[in-house]
């Protein structure tokens, strides 16, 4: 049976959910998901305890500190996206899951982490090395290295972010929805479908634009040349038909001794797409870690 904890961190609220028992992963989403993402895969057929918060902004965990203002963390009419602090960043969100990690007690854990929650897991194996068990890595990014075109992708998520304040959620999840990285979504079965859409429709806008302006490929560190300090063993995921595969495939070669493993006819979320393919990976991996 699931818990459903309601956690503070420096101020901030987090929701997190855990389950099962035996070595503990950490299970991080993608932009507009939410922990119920994960469901069907998180625990591994009950092998492990998995650990799935809602990342900031999404779900029932903030995107600042209570401590920021009166009512920080609520959302207000009056609110612009300049006026919201940056608890949502990539950086900051690896520190607070190292210290919810050691809160729960996990001690050392395996991180499996999608797209922006792949990106949040390569920063918390390079932040916090002593945390990280095993690295499961699915369509990650190291971020944009290039200034130019990170400004730009910063501006483009900063125009999102307004659209997603000013438009509201439903005309918000529909534009994601029809981003090129999610067009392989069409092909999935109805109720997964159908799962994914009103998981998006249920988030409060402020947070969504919270986590595009502050934990966007725009905001965050590049980490190419980081890379080279993950210790943790590393299994990189990606569909063979993921637009962003050529980023996926420059993770896993700048971390020493990553494996790439390529899912044959999956888009940007194998484990949507090809749930049972993502889920022997996963398994084969982190139970190899446990032998």
């Amino acid at each position: 049976m699931s818990q459903r904890l309601s956690m503070q961190v420096d101020g901030m609220p987090w929701t997190v959910r855990v389950a099962g028992h035996g070595q503990p992963v950490l299970f991080l989403h993608g932009f507009s998901g939410s922990g119920l993402s994960w469901a069907g895969i998180a625990g591994l057929g009950g092998r492990f305890r998995a650990i799935v918060p809602d990342l900031p902004g999404h779900g029932a965990t903030g995107w600042q500190a209570d401590e920021t203002r009166p009512g920080a963390g609520e959302p207000r009419a009056g609110d612009a996206v300049g006026d919201l602090r940056p608890r949502a960043s990539v950086e900051r969100t690896a520190d607070d899951l190292a210290t919810i990690a050691r809160r729960l007690g996990a001690g050392l854990v395996h991180v499996v982490g999608y797209s922006m929650g792949a990106r949040i897991a390569l920063r918390l194996a390079i932040s916090h090395p002593g945390a990280v068990n095993r690295l499961v890595l699915e369509a990650p990014s190291a971020g944009i290295a290039d200034p130019v075109a990170r400004a730009e992708r910063a501006a483009l998520d900063a125009e999102r972010a307004r659209l997603a304040v000013t438009e509201g959620i439903e005309a918000f999840a529909a534009r994601w929805e029809a981003e090129p990285a999610l067009a392989s979504e069409v092909a999935l079965p109805a109720a997964a479908r159908n799962r994914q859409r009103a998981i998006r429709r249920a988030h409060a806008p402020l947070g969504l634009a919270a986590s595009l302006v502050y934990a966007g490929q725009g905001a965050m560190e590049p980490l190419h040349d980081r890379l080279g300090e993950v210790q943790a063993p590393t299994l990189v995921i990606v569909g063979s038909d993921d637009p962003a595969r050529p980023r996926a495939e420059e993770v896993a070669a700048g971390i020493p001794a990553a494996r790439l493993a390529v899912v044959v006819g999956a888009g940007h979320g194998p484990h949507l797409e090809r749930p049972d393919r993502f889920h022997a990976l996963v398994l084969d991996f982190l139970t190899e870690a446990a032998a």
